[in-house]
């Protein structure tokens, strides 16, 4: 699966107030610890102890970035340049993020660690043309930076070989702003800026309509709490958010904030994406994590900021579709504070 010189490994971003777990195993975050209120630090993401968990694909995509393509594509098919691809059912009857043996489950090359103030680490993995399905060779570098004491920021690259391809990664942590063993999310309030949804069918695939979320239990233009409308959209929000582009940081504009009441935790996440999967971990299912505690529905919330999932099928989206002599790109910035 990977280089015979890349083994899986744990790596540590530490700045002194942040300390970040990141394993070379799908570029997965396994441990994130940042203080709360009376400056106690918390581990806010759900996880593993071990490398091994990841690389036997044990949970729902704790941590990892998924690709090549993020989210469902529906039926496994898409047309690209007139050719039709088919590509594994993984999540029948869809393909889901990425196939059987993802971008989350393949042990990438460190090709830059670097300590001091500003820690960061650069990851790098080559698809190659037919795997998983999909077209087209193309090389993939991930770099986590802490940029400043309580800030994290993600910036992600993509360069197709000598064919087109699609790429649309995200990032799928699993928060607990209260600690990752601390229950469920639904005490969390979260303010999302955007106004519109992209509602799914039966099989949460989106129907390619662009719909307002005012007066529906998928308003979040104003910041509310998670379980006061979660048990009106069936087992809980899996949804993509059309993000309308809130004010500006370094570039990126702002996508959610997130609060947890009994630490007082606020994140703050910004991106370049068009979109980002609002998730509460519906189908976390008596996991077990780190340090004996085991995860339940809703255990943690994942802000996947992305391109509109199934977007090769619906020509009014964003596209996915990367040519040789551009580059993808896609950048986040995770903002913590205590408020």
């Amino acid at each position: 699966m990977a280089d015979q010189n890349q083994k899986p490994e744990l790596f540590e971003l530490n700045n002194g107030t942040m300390h970040v777990l990141i394993t070379n195993v799908g570029c997965a975050i396994t441990s994130l610890s940042v203080p709360g209120k009376d400056g106690t630090l918390s581990d806010v993401v759900l996880g593993f102890d071990s490398v091994d968990p990841y690389l036997n694909g044990v949970a729902p995509y704790f941590g990892c970035i998924v690709g090549r393509v993020a989210n469902r594509i529906k039926d496994g098919k898409f047309t690209l340049d007139g050719v039709q691809y088919s590509l594994p059912v993984n999540k029948p009857p869809n393909s889901l993020h990425g196939g059987n043996v993802g971008f989350d489950k393949k042990v990438w090359e460190v090709i830059e660690y670097k300590k001091g103030e500003t820690p960061s680490i650069t990851f790098k993995y080559h698809s190659k043309d037919g795997e998983e399905g999909y077209p087209g060779d193309i090389t993939v570098t991930v770099t986590y930076t802490l940029t400043s004491k309580t800030t994290l920021r993600l910036d992600m690259e993509g360069v197709p070989k000598d064919k087109p391809t699609l790429l649309n990664l995200a990032q799928h942590t699993y928060w607990n702003l209260a600690g990752h063993s601390s229950g469920n999310i639904l005490d969390h309030s979260i303010q999302i800026w955007a106004n519109h949804i992209t509602p799914v069918d039966e099989n949460t695939v989106p129907t390619g309509e662009i719909k307002p979320v005012k007066g529906t239990p998928f308003d979040f233009t104003s910041e509310k709490r998670i379980g006061d409308t979660i048990n009106q959209v069936g087992i809980g929000y899996d949804h993509n958010y059309v993000l309308e582009g809130g004010d500006e940081k370094e570039g990126l504009k702002h996508a959610a904030k997130v609060r947890d009441p009994s630490s007082s935790r606020v994140l703050n996440l910004w991106t370049d994406a068009p979109g980002m999967q609002f998730y509460t971990g519906n189908y976390v299912n008596g996991v077990s994590g780190k340090q004996g505690a085991v995860y339940g529905k809703h255990a943690g919330l994942c802000l996947e900021t992305q391109v509109f999932p199934d977007a090769i099928n619906h020509p009014n989206f964003p596209s996915v579709v990367v040519r040789p002599g551009q580059k993808y790109q896609h950048s986040m910035l995770f903002e913590f504070s205590v408020g």
